[in-house]
């Protein structure tokens, strides 16, 4: 898979690895990365079949397989202990990885995920399933900033997003492709599984969250055994895009609060 290395690299540098959502594009975590680079080592991917990571995803793929595929490239790296940050689907492969490796994890946090399927998130899903499968992707990729981003940010972002719509429909991965990557993260429930999970893990959710809503991260709080929620009032789904600014601090403060609590990193 596709990745790079930014921020300090330094052999005893705090190693972070960050797992972008549905998209799984490294680059969605541009925002973060001069912050986040001043005082770690920072891993951003592009998750397999996605972006420069090409590949044909199989049927059947899931949750479970992307976890396999990471931890895969976190060997090769020779990355044996790091704090994983994942928005989205990318929290759900962090969850995964704490349940079969905890022991690579120091910490993990997850930003408007989920432990299993949540109607609304579902219903919202199969709406962007049926525009890329019955209306093409111009459709799919137009209607996407609906869900994940508020209308303000939207309305001020026109033109901005008129680019990365095209941009997207240039570098679109495949039909197949984004269909299993949804039924990947539909058919994700580790609910019963959360006690489980000992991990330090910081929750990070949006209250105007249209897509995931901030309940679910509530319900991540009251099932692990190791967790505290932070709440935004403002960015959707993706605020870490629309308001960097905040979440970027918020981030930056629980982060050096989990490094004082966790073992030296590799």
């Amino acid at each position: 898979m596709y990745y790079e290395i930014h921020g300090r690299q330094e052999p005893n540098a705090t190693t972070l690895v960050l797992s972008a959502g549905l998209g799984g594009s490294a680059h969605f975590w541009a925002p973060q990365l001069p912050a986040l680079g001043e005082r770690y080592r920072v891993l951003v991917y592009d998750h397999n079949g996605t972006g420069r990571s090409p590949a044909r995803l199989p049927e059947g793929y899931a949750i479970d397989t992307m976890a396999t595929e990471l931890l895969a490239l976190l060997d090769t790296l020779g990355i044996q202990r790091c704090h994983f940050i994942g928005h989205a689907l990318g929290g759900l492969i962090g969850l995964q990885i704490a349940l079969r490796r905890p022991a690579i994890l120091a910490s993990q946090t997850l930003i408007n995920a989920w432990a299993g399927p949540n109607p609304h998130t579902a219903r919202c899903f199969a709406v962007r399933r049926n525009l890329l499968v019955h209306c093409g992707v111009a459709a799919y990729l137009q209607a996407q900033p609906l869900f994940l981003y508020p209308p303000d940010w939207i309305a001020a972002n026109s033109e901005r997003l008129g680019s990365e719509e095209a941009h997207a429909q240039e570098a679109f991965p495949g039909v197949d492709n984004v269909l299993r990557r949804i039924e990947a993260l539909l058919a994700f429930d580790v609910t019963a599984l959360l006690e489980r999970i000992e991990t330090p893990t910081l929750l990070i959710a949006n209250r105007d969250d249209m897509l995931v809503p901030w309940q679910q991260s509530q319900r991540l709080l009251e099932g692990l055994p190791n967790a505290q929620l932070a709440q935004l009032d403002y960015g959707g789904h993706a605020s870490s895009v629309t308001d960097s600014v905040p979440f970027n601090r918020v981030l930056l403060t629980q982060l050096a609060r989990l490094c004082e609590q966790a073992t030296p990193t590799v």
